[in-house]
């Protein structure tokens, strides 16, 4: 079985990627439902950015901007709703959401009373304050530790689907995220299954630089977004969380049986 294929779909102004793209619900539901054609076997519906430096939005707003999308896609293709507001993750299961993608790694008391998944993801900071000089002394031990804290409360809560997400972007340096990625067999190794997602992030860009040695635009970071998504699969990573679906899942048909692995 190869690993699943969470697709990002943005119902937001200002996400780094598709920021503007899909504010239409009817246009983020032909999205939607594009992707689960391309082989995807989540929609991450999210109505909040968390760019480096985004602003909050209220609950209402983001309600306003989830639910049709997660209420027209749930009949077709599993839905995760990516969130860290309570009262918004309770409506967007009540919209037929079954997994709570969680940057706060705070929800999982929501999971345990609605009976869905969550995903415990490490961040330092929020959003708007998360790249402002992140430090650790060992960012590996450090974020295996905490998402195994976090994901062990959830079961002990009765939270029966977990999954932890060593958060690479969210308040890390470059070096930081290579470190983590460098080590995600380290935390797949553990009970919970890992999610891993690098697609189009900036720090990409920068490792992957222009001719002319600027950072590599959002739109040129496809083969770094696959190279990283591979090496997280093959490393153990149960889910790769990615904006490009078809690509990703033939890279993950690839991976899963593992027949180039014990060749």
């Amino acid at each position: 079985m190869r690993p699943l294929v969470m697709g990002v779909l943005n119902v937001t102004p200002d996400s780094f990627s598709d920021g503007g793209l899909y504010l239409d619900p009817d246009r983020a539901i032909e999205r939607g439902l594009a992707m689960a054609a391309e082989g995807a076997d989540l929609v991450d519906v999210g109505g909040e950015s968390s760019r480096p430096g985004a602003e909050p939005v209220s609950e209402a707003e983001e309600r306003r901007r989830v639910l049709p999308v997660i209420e027209g896609l749930a009949a077709h293709v599993r839905v995760s709703v990516d969130t860290v507001k309570p009262a918004v993750a309770e409506a967007a299961v009540g919209a037929g959401a079954t997994l709570i993608n969680d940057i706060s790694a705070a929800l999982w008391p929501v999971a345990a009373s609605t009976g869905v998944g969550w995903v415990a993801m490490h961040m330092r900071g929020t959003p708007r304050t998360m790249q402002d000089d992140p430090r650790y002394d060992d960012v590996v031990s450090e974020v295996h530790a905490f998402v195994l804290d976090r994901a062990r409360q959830a079961t002990a809560a009765g939270v029966g689907e977990v999954w932890v997400d060593p958060g690479i972007g969210f308040g890390k340096t470059v070096d930081q995220n290579l470190a983590l990625l460098r080590h995600v067999g380290a935390l797949a190794g553990d009970d919970f299954p890992v999610l891993v997602g690098t697609s189009r992030k900036s720090f990409l860009g920068r490792l992957s630089p222009t001719p002319d040695g600027r950072a590599a635009p959002v739109e040129n970071r496809l083969a770094a977004s696959l190279g990283t998504a591979t090496w997280a699969m093959l490393a153990g990573a149960a889910m790769v969380r990615v904006h490009d679906v078809a690509a990703t899942v033939h890279a993950a048909t690839l991976v899963g049986p593992s027949e180039l692995v014990r060749s």
